[in-house]
């Protein structure tokens, strides 16, 4: 035989092999890794459904039921993808129908197709990573606000356009990260609200005859609500939109502060001494101490986004209805993108709370690089009558004469400045104004440095973060809860799970 009459063979029935080999195949082994599970509740809630609705009688069901419960001890991870079966459904549906009858199992998908059980099935996998990376955001934010507490007076300076701007303390920038990461928080917790809806009875799109309850399944299957209209549970793909923009968000942030920490492990910075347990040595050069644990992070993080921007692209121009097909291979980048998002979390509560910060350095930098210039402007203005505008012009000129002159601020006598200003400063005045620790004491305006006012931020957040854990608990118990009427619901019908 020829290599084209070989390969006509091969494309005169579906699947042709190089669509198996390249499609149905990969889909089959994802769907198997990661859907069998839930396939098995759908079919499982579903069923009883369909009992309580009289459109299965008690002994359908227990069959049905029985069945399921067999397949669900199976080892699937050993299956292999069939050319008989399009996708691991039918491939369920025969070995279900080699147990209980053809017919039987056929009846188990009344009211019900792959177009809404797939979306279903897809929804309650992707919640499963939403709660998991939410509780791993919730491990960092306590171990940032761990930090904040111990550094409320560890002062430091603080950088705009990547130069040193103005005195604050580590705990008040750790605050500042506590606080983006909890919107990234809230972020995925509406994600999780959005996911977390039934689109199971819209069958294809436009219900069914049967007289189904779409609510009980919903129930059974630990969903808040229902999609309610059954075009929207198969077409509407913005679950997947906002639980990929969710994480693409979460490491963006995460990724910005990376690079500070990065920077501040740097052997020219100091600042921040990574664990030995959290870095390695050179091959080559043994007094290296490579923060690779931060570098992983930061890397993963990228990717993370790289496979989040993936599902962006991949529903972008689909049509305005079913895509479980498109989803088939659009999933797995958004279980990726949640994956690699965790891993990059819980490398980073670790490291932060292990890490050492070198208070001492810290403090002699933030006397550096005249950077209490503020507060001589807002002296002159406060409280000796100078126009601001006009403070801040001589303020400016002391620090050009220090720059020049290669001068610390605190290297100056107040006799000197009172020269350079011709405004009288008293020591003390002088003392305060060159102090970067004064500086941050001084600015006890809400939200700012000053160390009680980064006290009242933790006490906050920490009651906060009570509140979070607690309604993450809370969920998991709900889920818990439904699991647990399903399993009763199968019992009342002889069925152990």
């Amino acid at each position: 035989m020829s290599h084209f009459e070989k390969q006509s063979e091969d494309n005169a029935h579906f699947p042709a092999k190089t669509y198996a080999d390249e499609i149905l195949e990969p889909i089959f082994d994802f769907q198997r890794d990661y859907l069998y599970e839930v396939m098995l509740q759908v079919h499982s809630a579903h069923s009883l459904m369909l009992h309580k609705q009289n459109i299965l009688t008690a002994e359908q069901t227990k069959l049905i039921l029985t069945a399921i419960c067999s397949l669900s001890c199976e080892n699937s991870k050993q299956w292999s993808y069939q050319s008989a079966f399009e996708d691991l459904f039918f491939m369920m549906e025969d070995k279900l129908g080699n147990m209980i009858g053809k017919d039987l199992a056929g009846n188990m998908h009344i009211a019900k197709s792959r177009n809404d059980m797939g979306v279903a099935m897809y929804r309650m996998v992707l919640r499963q990573h939403l709660l998991a990376l939410i509780e791993e955001a919730q491990a960092l934010a306590e171990v940032l606000l761990y930090q904040a507490e111990i550094h409320k007076n560890t002062v430091m300076p603080a950088y705009t356009h990547t130069q040193p701007a103005q005195p604050t303390t580590f705990g008040h920038y750790l605050i500042a990260i506590l606080d983006v990461l909890n919107r990234d928080i809230d972020r995925l917790w509406h994600a999780y609200d959005t996911v977390n809806q039934s689109p199971l009875g819209a069958a294809a799109l436009s219900t069914t005859g049967f007289r189904i309850d779409r609510l009980l399944v919903a129930e059974l299957l630990g969903f808040s609500r229902i999609i309610e209209n059954s075009y929207d549970a198969v077409a509407g793909g913005d679950y997947l939109l906002e639980s990929a923009t969710s994480v693409l968000v979460l490491m963006t942030n995460t990724g910005r502060w990376v690079q500070d920490f990065l920077q501040g492990a740097m052997k020219e910075f100091a600042a921040i001494r990574v664990s030995d347990a959290y870095v390695q040595i050179s091959s080559i050069m043994p007094q290296k101490r490579n923060p690779v644990s931060l570098e992983h992070a930061r890397s993963l993080a990228s990717s993370s986004v790289g496979e989040a921007h993936s599902v962006l692209q991949m529903i972008h121009n689909t049509p305005y209805g079913d895509i479980v097909d498109t989803e088939d291979d659009l999933q797995p980048h958004l279980y990726k993108a949640y994956e690699k998002a965790s891993r990059v979390l819980r490398v980073l509560t670790e490291v932060i709370r292990t890490m050492e910060i070198n208070k001492k350095l810290l403090e002699e930098r933030a006397g550096e690089s005249c950077i209490t210039i503020t507060e001589l402007a807002d002296v002159l203005t406060r409280e000796k009558g100078v126009p601001f505008r006009t403070a801040h012009h001589m303020a400016s000129g002391v620090a050009t004469y220090a720059a020049k002159m290669s001068k610390r601020l605190d290297h100056f006598t107040a006799a000197e400045v009172k020269e350079l200003l011709s405004v009288p400063l008293s020591v003390e005045e002088w003392r305060m104004i060159v102090s970067p620790l004064e500086f941050v004491k001084k600015r006890s305006v809400q939200g700012g440095p000053a160390p009680c006012e980064v006290e009242r931020m933790c006490t906050e957040r920490r009651e906060g973060l009570r509140c979070q854990r607690k309604t993450l608990a809370l969920e998991k118990e709900r889920l818990q809860h439904a699991n647990d009427q399903m399993g009763s619901f199968q019992r009342a019908l002889g069925v152990e799970a």
